[in-house]
């Protein structure tokens, strides 16, 4: 079996580049590094995994962009497993394991030593998702962000507090939008979001479907119609915490495995973290899975079954 570390070492701090390093230096297994240099990269190691086509565990050492890179290099091959080291500012998917989940995902010889279990995945417009996929205000937002946090003396949460003031108070809550879910139909008008889930967690703070399971074969998805300002703000807290069916008027849900939207203007979506931006968009449950492996203590039940 290989073990082979894919890093960013453009995610995180600096100096956890070196940290990780000092650590991998001192496993008990054999094992490969391998470095990204820019976009792509890490997709491209996985691919390359894949047609040497020998068992392997790779280890996507950053964020939930880099994590996202290796399953879409990994999905469907089942001699490859994959899992994140959770080196990024974002990490959003491995919350699945409870809030200590950097710790256990550091736990690097548990990890290579631990069950793997066949994940399901979303393939948004031929683009592989394994935790959330989002579009709608908060996609606008988390857009937002990645082109405010390349200034100087900005932060990543003043990037974040930028973008969210910039899209909920001057450019306003909702765009139009047209959805077909399931037997459900709605004409193209002003709508809030749409958030289709794997996983649990997104935008470093959301639980919008707090009991999604990311092996079940279902999508969870939450349709929130036109809302004003002081609806969104009294409502966002409830979403972010999974309680969407307190609201059945605002919150329209739906589990199945494909769902729809489109517009005449725009639409950006954005896929574990990563932005696309099209007029049309598909999201449905793909046909490929990725073997995801962690350690034999961890657990990733929602809260009240672990």
């Amino acid at each position: 079996m290989r073990h082979i570390f894919i890093i960013n070492p453009a995610a995180g701090k600096p100096e956890t580049t070196a940290q990780l390093e000092r650590q991998i230096a001192g496993l008990s297994f054999p094992h490969e590094v391998f470095y990204t240099r820019g976009e792509g990269d890490a997709q491209a190691a996985a691919e390359r995994a894949a047609r040497d086509g020998e068992p392997a565990r790779l280890y996507a050492c950053g964020g939930d962009g880099t994590l996202n890179e290796v399953v879409n290099g990994a999905a469907g091959h089942d001699f490859l497993a994959v899992t994140n080291v959770p080196k990024g500012t974002g990490n959003d998917f491995l919350k699945l394991f409870g809030p200590d989940y950097r710790r256990i995902f550091y736990d690097l010889e548990a990890l290579a030593t631990g069950p793997q279990t066949a994940f399901d995945l979303m393939d948004c417009n031929g683009k592989l998702g394994i935790d959330v996929v989002c579009a709608g205000v908060d996609a606008r937002i988390a857009a937002g962000v990645h082109r405010y946090k390349d200034l100087r003396l900005v932060s990543g949460r003043g990037a974040y507090i930028l973008s969210l003031v910039e899209h909920i108070f001057c450019k306003g809550i909702n765009r139009p939008m047209a959805v077909e879910m399931g037997e459900f139909r709605q004409a193209e008008q002003p709508t809030a979001l749409l958030c289709i889930c794997n996983g649990r967690h997104y935008g470093g703070g959301f639980m919008p479907v707090a009991d999604a399971m990311p092996d079940d074969g279902v999508l969870d998805m939450l349709l929130v119609g036109k809302v004003g300002l002081p609806t969104f703000l009294r409502l966002v807290g409830k979403y972010a915490r999974g309680q969407y069916r307190q609201y059945p008027r605002l919150i329209r849900d739906f589990h199945g495995r494909e769902v729809s939207f489109s517009s005449r203007e725009p639409i950006t979506a954005v896929v574990d973290g990563e932005v696309m931006v099209d007029t049309a968009f598909t999201v449905r449950l793909s046909e490929k899975k990725v073997w995801f492996f962690y350690p034999a203590y961890a657990s990733y039940q929602p809260d009240g079954e672990r």
